[in-house]
């Protein structure tokens, strides 16, 4: 016995179903006819941040200080400080500015530690956004490591060991940039 595969219903002059994706497919209007369906187009833009890891001291006992966020889930997610370049501002400035709001520990750069560079959608644009981080060592260490959260946008700082870093940051490539760390230190000793 042969089976015939199931046919779809016809659908009306000038629509097209859509691929099945786990819900009931929806017919939508087809292109006119010989062109290619028209997506609407997002604007584009370009950000630039900067921010870094700051540690209280140089050495193997360094502690760094990292930013907490709620997400969306209600759950604390660790990461670097960081925020956008203002104009007529150097990429290493704002990493010491953005560092010391977000943390309240004042910091000077010693390196680079890398760039992170990513593609999101938000309000109707395609952002591309390349976050420049730095590695910066607290000013006071004696007296000036007191912790700060009192950006609206950060939950909780906190002084993390440079051992435990990796483990506490949320973001891949933040954790790939901490290894860029021992080099930086070793440029300094």
């Amino acid at each position: 016995m042969r089976v015939e595969p199931r046919r779809a219903a016809s659908l009306p002059a000038g629509l097209r179903r859509r691929p099945y994706c786990g819900k009931v497919p929806v017919p939508t209007p087809a292109p006119p006819e010989g062109r290619p369906p028209v997506r609407p187009t997002l604007r584009r833009v370009d950000e630039t941040s900067a921010g870094g890891l700051v540690l209280d001291r140089l050495g193997p006992t360094a502690r760094g200080a990292l930013i907490g966020r709620m997400d969306r889930r209600g759950r604390l997610l660790w990461s670097l400080p960081k925020g956008h370049v203002e104009k007529g501002e150097a990429e290493p400035e704002t990493a010491v500015r953005e560092v010391a709001e977000e943390t309240g520990i004042r910091g000077t750069v010693v390196g680079k530690l890398g760039a992170i560079d990513f593609w999101f959608v938000a309000d109707g644009r395609r952002v591309h956004k390349t976050v420049h981080h730095y590695l910066l060592v607290a000013d006071d260490p004696v007296h000036g490591l007191e912790l700060s959260d009192a950006d609206v946008e950060v939950s909780e700082v906190a002084w993390v060991p440079l051992a435990e870093l990796a483990g506490r940051l949320a973001y891949a490539d933040e954790r790939r940039l901490l290894e860029r760390v021992p080099a930086l230190l070793a440029e300094t000793a």
